[in-house]
């Protein structure tokens, strides 16, 4: 480790490869809501986080493990459930009057086609608008699960499209309650 007088010790966030401060300001000075979006080995969590004087403030999260309520019982961690939770927070986002936002993807690669661009293509397909390029979106067969379908015993493919209506549904319900 370097030493001496002019040796500036990073901030520990930045040690410990948490935080790219220089990607955060950007962000930060930007004003925008950010699209948060992380995901783990088991599942995928995004939220909308704005950044306030006493500090970041979540005003809206949505989690993959929360699409068994909705009746899907597939891996929580696949392309198809971070489209779904991302079409889920969509529509939390706008129940909240949340019409907009930028995407932060932290310290992950930007790969096309990952389960990050999948989260975001579900959140653009609910009406929120994130300012992005189409190309990076995953195919459709993947989205929907059809490529896994063909790997595994089960059928991800109609969970996929009765959960999207269940998604759909209950959140248009709960609008018209209001």
């Amino acid at each position: 480790m370097a030493t001496g007088p002019r040796y500036k010790v990073p901030f520990r966030r930045r040690r410990e490869g948490r935080t790219n401060y220089h990607t955060r300001r950007k962000l930060i000075i930007s004003k925008q809501p950010r699209l948060v979006t992380r995901r783990s080995l088991k599942r995928m969590q995004i939220q909308l986080i704005t950044v306030e004087q006493s500090g970041d403030k979540t005003h809206v999260s949505c989690v993959s493990t929360e699409l068994k309520k909705y009746g899907y019982t597939a891996s929580t961690s696949n392309t198809t459930a971070a489209y779904l939770t991302g079409h889920l927070m969509g529509h939390r986002m706008i129940k909240q009057g949340w019409k907009s936002a930028i995407l932060d993807i932290g310290l992950y690669s930007s790969t096309k086609g990952s389960r990050i661009y999948a989260a975001l293509k579900g959140v653009i397909d609910a009406g929120v608008d994130v300012p992005c390029d189409a190309r990076i979106f995953p195919d459709e067969e993947r989205i929907r699960g059809e490529i896994a379908a063909k790997y595994n015993a089960t059928d991800i493919t109609a969970q996929f499209e009765s959960t999207l209506k269940k998604i759909t549904g209950s959140q248009e319900e709960k609008t018209d309650e209001q």
